[in-house]
């Protein structure tokens, strides 16, 4: 999702948040470490599948997605990650492993990490490899309904 698409849907749904840039980054803890954001605050989107179906699991960056437990919360013994060539036609607007956690956009379900409801506010990739977006949870929450389960490690 470009960041113009996703912040154009933020403002028709009165959200208020923050963009911010930083340098080009990869990984979550990079990500983290570039936008000076807590690791435990910046959520990482990961690909799924659960039910024979995409599904986007939320966590904290600098926690790990434990496979059985969200297996557990989603009622799937055999949920597994999802490989690039499964989702990469699945987000065409966003740079490939730079997906914003908004599921409800792209018709998946989306599992946040209980981790990531113990802040105000929550931190994630807006489609690119150098953007974020801040802004708070209950928002976050109120547009994406997420199932919330603990599923890290």
């Amino acid at each position: 999702m470009s960041l113009k698409r996703l912040t154009e849907f933020l403002e028709n749904e009165h959200v208020k948040y923050t963009t911010l840039t930083h340098s080009p980054a990869f990984t979550a803890q990079e990500i983290a470490a570039c936008a000076h954001v807590s690791g435990k605050e910046l959520a990482k989107t990961v690909v799924v599948r659960v039910d024979g179906r995409l599904a986007l699991a939320v966590a904290p960056a600098n926690k790990r997605i434990a496979l059985p437990e969200l297996g557990k919360a989603a009622g799937d013994a055999n949920a597994r990650f999802a490989s690039e060539d499964e989702f990469k036609n699945s987000f065409p607007d966003c740079e490939l492993g730079a997906m914003p956690p908004f599921g409800n956009l792209y018709g998946m379900d989306v599992y946040l990490a209980e981790p990531l409801t113990e802040d105000e506010e929550i931190a994630f990739n807006a489609g690119s490899h150098t953007e974020l977006i801040k802004m708070h949870l209950h928002d976050f929450e109120r547009l994406v309904k997420p199932r919330v389960a603990n599923f890290t490690a």
